[in-house]
């Protein structure tokens, strides 16, 4: 049984993805649910939810923005990554994060690539990305808060 689950972005979640709150030290490298509910074509709001209830948010693109981070037209951009603060420690990131490819290939299954920028100072989240299976790609981008790893996880289609 999963512990928790990947969803599309509904109305219903977003009183509670207003309400999430970040310390600031992991609030400067992402952007809080509420900053991200506004999106575009090729925007997809994604939350993790722990029995029905909001406890993480991420946004994922097939927009031109991909190709800033690979070349591989199926690949998809992970972005404004976030567990609210108070259901930190919990382990709902790496659940979340082992999720990914099975609601990928249930919701996009044109995609075979994820990727993702962290910053060189965010070794939290490098843990993360690298424990669920992304690897460093060797490419770099300077972000506005300094030097960004680029990260892909390959999608087994």
């Amino acid at each position: 049984m999963r512990t928790v689950e990947l969803h599309l972005f509904n109305d219903e979640f977003e009183d509670e993805l207003k309400s999430f709150t970040l310390p600031d030290d992991q609030e400067r490298f992402t952007a809080l649910p509420e900053k991200v509910l506004t999106v575009t074509e090729g925007q997809y709001r994604v939350v993790i939810l722990k029995h029905g209830t909001p406890v993480g948010f991420f946004l994922l693109h097939r927009t031109e923005r991909v190709q800033a981070y690979s070349n591989n037209p199926k690949s998809m951009l992970l972005t404004s990554f976030s567990i609210n603060h108070k259901h930190q420690g919990k382990g709902y990131a790496k659940m979340g994060m082992l999720e990914l490819e099975r609601f990928i290939l249930s919701n996009f299954p044109n995609c075979d690539e994820i990727v993702l920028a962290v910053n060189h100072k965010n070794l939290l989240a490098q843990q993360l990305y690298k424990h669920v299976g992304f690897i460093d790609t060797g490419r770099r981008k300077i972000g506005d808060i300094g030097e960004q790893f680029i990260m892909e996880l390959r999608i087994k289609v």
